[in-house]
């Protein structure tokens, strides 16, 4: 067994460890690991200037960096690499560690390790972000101190010296950030559903669900494993855990689980059903948001949380950033920010939320996917499409076969102006890419805050 909190962190003393990668886990693994004497080199392909002030502080710290390529001896002689998510394995800053068999952990399995909390990781290709902060927001309806992290975008490295021991942690966790787990032990572990997604990544849909089962890898009999019923993929995890399996379904009662009985959430865990909140209390829109109401619902009650108190939370709770937010109406014309839609399966849930018509904007770095499932979603419900990006001619050829009109456009803003031309009174302009963002944007906050801010500025 690892041991955790502060006597893991003081084996660190003296160590040589490389951080790979400088975003937002990096940056907090460094400064972890220089708070505890850890001796610390950092590497980054960008340059200083393109990482910003906060990576050039840690220069003030005592963290070495080794910035602007690749950087690969960076690692001889290391006794731990920490490396970041956007860090493919095979990389060639990693390769070499790999090939001398240093260890290789990420700033997930590092920040779980420094901390004692028990933890609630929370994963799935879709609905992750906004169940792992609605499971926050209900637990803070106790008394207990809650952290909310990882994937959702507090990296856990930045609070293990700071959260006790008797809180309770609720995480976020992505399939890159799985694949560098080693004794990560969730009490409770949700996946929320299994579609194709980085499959430029992992290569295969075989080896992208064996990256979510890792969230099962060391939880036993006394943990608690929280599925999705209507999702085969997920619901099929369940053989791959030792974990007490509790289902959740938006579609039929269930024996033992958390499902939809009439208008209500409810549950079935000691041989009854308890009635839990009204769907009408439920502001977030769409279907897949019962399903991600549902699944809180079963992390939260793992802690013994009052069923009132997880009403309470459910009917206060607003949602997230880019994922189906309502910027503002103009003129007859809703527009909403979905740039939390990164892939195909996201954007077709985010479709299927409106009965108004869509004018959709999409587009950026397809990731391989196929995009004739989003066309079919598409039709009859998008009534012109705007595409931008990298593969927005990909996605536009797939609509335009299904007769979805469709604009090309070479940035958000224009693409926007076009949107707004094709709306009308009682319409949604809706951006969401089903792509990633890197290709003309940081990340996907970065271009969600672009547009909301373009939408915020229309006259």
């Amino acid at each position: 067994m690892v041991a955790r909190g502060r006597a893991y962190l003081e084996t660190m003393a003296g160590r040589r460890v490389v951080v790979v990668g400088l975003g937002k886990s990096g940056l907090a693994a460094a400064r972890l690991l220089r708070a505890v004497g850890a001796r610390v080199i950092a590497s980054d392909q960008k340059t200083l200037a393109a990482l910003g002030a906060d990576a050039r502080g840690l220069s003030a710290l005592g963290v070495s960096l080794l910035v602007g390529g690749s950087h690969p001896e960076a690692t001889q002689g290391a006794d731990l690499v920490v490396v970041s998510p956007g860090v493919p394995l095979d990389s060639p800053q990693v390769a070499p560690a790999r090939a001398e068999g240093i260890p290789i952990i990420g700033e997930l399995e590092l920040g779980w390790r420094a901390l004692e909390a028990d933890t609630i990781a929370i994963t799935g290709t879709n609905g992750k972000t906004t169940t792992t902060a609605l499971t926050g927001a209900l637990l803070g309806e106790q008394a207990r101190p809650v952290l909310v992290g990882g994937n959702i975008g507090t990296p856990l490295a930045a609070h293990a010296l700071t959260f006790g021991a008797d809180g309770l942690v609720v995480c976020e966790v992505s399939s890159f950030q799985l694949e560098t787990t080693e004794a990560f032990h969730p009490r409770v572990a949700a996946v929320l559903n299994v579609t194709p997604d980085h499959l430029d990544r992992h290569g295969s849909f075989a080896a992208y669900v064996d990256a979510k089962a890792r969230i099962f890898l060391n939880q036993t009999s006394a943990d608690c494993a929280v599925l999705n019923a209507d999702d085969e993929a997920a619901a099929t995890l369940a053989a791959r855990t030792k974990a007490r399996v509790v289902l959740f379904s938006r579609r039929r009662e269930l024996d033992h689980g958390v499902f939809v009985h009439g208008d209500w959430v409810a549950a079935k865990l000691n041989g009854h059903v308890e009635r839990i909140c009204p769907l009408g209390e439920i502001f977030l829109r769409g279907a897949h948001n019962v399903e991600n109401v549902l699944a809180a619902t079963a992390c939260a009650l793992w802690t013994g949380i009052a069923p009132e108190a997880i009403r309470r939370g459910i009917a206060h709770f607003r949602g997230v950033s880019h994922r189906i937010e309502f910027i503002r109406d103009l003129k007859g014309v809703h527009y909403y920010n979905d740039s939390k839609g990164t892939n195909v399966a996201s954007t077709i849930k985010a479709l299927e939320s409106f009965t108004e018509r869509i004018v959709l904007i999409a587009g950026g770095i397809g990731k391989g996917q196929d995009f004739s499932a989003l066309a079919e979603a598409a039709r009859g419900r998008v009534l012109h499409a705007v595409v931008i990006g990298q593969d927005g001619g990909k996605i536009g050829g797939a609509l335009a076969r299904v007769g979805v009109p469709v604009t090309e456009s070479v940035s958000l803003e224009s693409a926007l102006h076009a949107a707004r031309g094709a709306a009308r009174p009682g319409d949604v302009v809706l951006l969401s890419p089903a792509c990633a963002s890197f290709d003309m944007f940081d990340n996907f906050e970065h271009r969600g805050d672009v547009f909301r801010g373009l939408v915020q500025g229309l006259a």
